[in-house]
Order: C-alpha cells, then structure tokens, then sequence
C-alpha cells in the first residue's frame, strides 16, 4: 500500500544522505523543499537537476541547535505532507558535548517536530537517527547476539555531556537523546496530525550526489575509502562491520514516509554483508588501474562476527534490496576519481 504524499520537507537536504532522498523523491513525482544553511549549495543542487525544475526548491536555515528557534518558515505557504528530517549536528572537534552535540540534536528535533505539528498538514515525519542510538560498545553477552529496533544504547545523558568523555562516545549519545526526544515528543503530544518513523542505520557509503567541490570535502565514511584509494595509510580499523548504501538508505527513508503500515516503528536498515576497510583496499585495488600495485597493511583487518545486525525487517517491511559492498566501493570510488579528474 502506497500513501505517497504530494509535498516533502527535507532537512539537511545538501548532505550526503539528505541528496539522494531529494532524488529519491523526485523520481517517484512528489515535490520537495529542502532546508540548508547555505543558499549556494540549494541553487547549485536545483542547477544540477533541470529535469526536475518547477519540483525543488529551498529554504535556509541557518541555525537548527538554538532552543528558540522557529522553524515554521519552513512551511510556509505551502501544504507540506511528509517531512525527513536528517539534519543533526556532526563533529568530533568539540571542547563541550553537551552544548556541542548533544543539545543542537535534540533541539533540531523538537522544532521540527513543533513546526510540523503547527502546519496541521504534515502525516507523517521520518528521522533520520542512527545505530549509534543502538549500539553498546560495552556489550559482552550472550555469546553472539542480534541488534534489533528494539536495543538503545545504554549510556546515560550525564555520561554524553561529561567533559572527559570522548566526541566519539558523546555524538553516540546525542543520536539517542534526540530520537528519544522526537518519541518522547509524539507520545506528550497525541493530538498532533503524524505519526513516526526512525531509521538507525549504520556506516553509509556510495557515491554522491550533492555539491562537493572536491575530494577533500566528502563526508567522513567516504572520505575513509577515498584514503584508501589514495594508498595513504594505516587503513582504519571498523568500529562495527554493518553499513548501508546510500542509495538503500534514501530509499528506505521514501518507503517509511509513503508506507502506512510503518508508522509507529524503528528499524534498522543494514546490509546482511559485513565489511572491513581491508576489504574495501581490495576492492579499490581489483577495480581500479590507479590503485594497483600498492601494498597494503591488511593487520587488524579481521571482520567482526562476535554480533549481528537485524536488517531484514527493514527490507522485509519497506521492500528494500541491499547493493553489495563491491557496488557500492566501486561506485563511490568511480565517481569521485571522475571528479577529481575534473
């Protein structure tokens, strides 16, 4: 069953992630407005799109951490009836977690969340959270065990803000604290028009489709395997072996928003594949002329099978057919080599 709404809004819709939703919608003939902090990038993705004219267009928001901020200009004067909202606060330079990372996220949610509430015409809003807000890094038992949309990660706000606690750990957090605040937000509010969706995914590669001006501008999981295909080393160490293409992702994002049956739920969308930044080397190498005759440190390549990932519910219930890792590698690397190029 197909509830396929007229217009989306689409936050964070120049990033990596937020792009292929933008196309991912456009394909499927639904209308899209995009936010963004810089006008630039929105002009440059409509520019970059002319078979779409008429179909996008952008507003700029600059500024998604503020507790007072107002979001409602994002609606206006249209009837939006679907919002994804992927835009959240990415860094692992931070001197202050909490006012760094933590409390951006959950402030971006809540306003967005209060604005779509407010337009009285939104059915549906898809988050964009993460497997961060799953995984316990800490996890020893049972022997093997499956993440499911049920797991949150255990840690506690007070362990995420502490000063002394790593960026790594404290962006882990604020995934968490900012999902828990867009369920808290349905479940204190009953009389809104929408329901939820969450989509937790974990590392996200493949090739991109929103303005980059160079290679030295892709975002962190790419940029990892473009490190790769450039031979430099050591070759990072996985702290998980699950992942997503992003091609997957932006449709697994489109089938929540326009699938009734998923309302109300979390998933999980992963590849039943695994992978290890070793066999992405390989990969990058076998393809690729550039590449070859590198050697290449494969020591703590080893790929995690101490735990699993449910991933199939995702593709089970929104229809999703994962790429392999060698599609997506090949595919990234192929389209950042031709951009390099020039």
């Amino acid at each position: 069953m197909d509830n396929s709404p007229s217009y989306v809004l689409v936050t964070g819709a120049t990033g990596f992630i937020g792009a292929h939703i933008v196309d991912c919608l456009l394909g499927r003939g639904i209308r899209v407005r995009g936010t963004t902090r810089s006008a630039a990038k929105g002009a440059s993705m409509i520019a970059a799109r002319p078979q779409h004219a008429g179909r996008l267009d952008f507003v700029q928001i600059s500024d998604f951490s503020s507790p007072d901020i107002d979001l409602s200009g994002a609606f206006a004067g249209i009837d939006i009836n679907g919002v994804v909202h992927v835009a959240s606060p990415f860094t692992y330079d931070t001197l202050d977690n909490e006012k760094e990372l933590i409390l951006p996220a959950i402030n971006g949610v809540r306003a967005m969340l209060a604005a779509a509430a407010a337009s009285k015409t939104v059915k549906r809003v898809v988050l964009t959270s993460s497997f961060a807000a799953v995984l316990d890094a800490n996890r020893k038992a049972p022997l093997y065990f499956t993440y499911t949309g049920v797991d949150w990660n255990p840690l506690t706000y007070e362990e995420a803000a502490d000063l002394n606690t790593s960026a790594v750990i404290a962006y882990r957090g604020s995934k968490k604290f900012a999902e828990l605040a867009a369920w808290d937000f349905l479940r204190n509010n009953p009389e809104v028009g929408f329901d939820l969706v969450t989509l937790c995914p974990p590392m996200t590669f493949g090739p991109v489709v929103h303005p980059v001006p160079s290679a030295n501008s892709l975002n962190d999981s790419n940029a990892m395997l473009w490190r790769i295909a450039e031979g430099k080393e050591p070759l990072p160490v996985a702290r998980v072996p699950f992942w997503i293409d992003v091609r997957d992702l932006a449709q697994a994002h489109v089938e929540a928003l326009v699938r009734p049956e998923a309302g109300g739920k979390r998933y999980i969308p992963a590849s039943p594949e695994r992978f290890s930044y070793g066999l992405a080397a390989e990969i990058i190498r076998d393809g690729f002329e550039f590449a070859r005759g590198r050697e290449v440190d494969l020591t703590g390549q080893v790929i995690d099978q101490s735990h699993g990932v449910d991933g199939e519910t995702a593709a089970r219930e929104l229809g999703l057919r994962y790429r392999t890792f060698r599609e997506t590698v090949v595919d990234m690397v192929g389209r950042v080599a031709a951009m390099s190029r020039g």
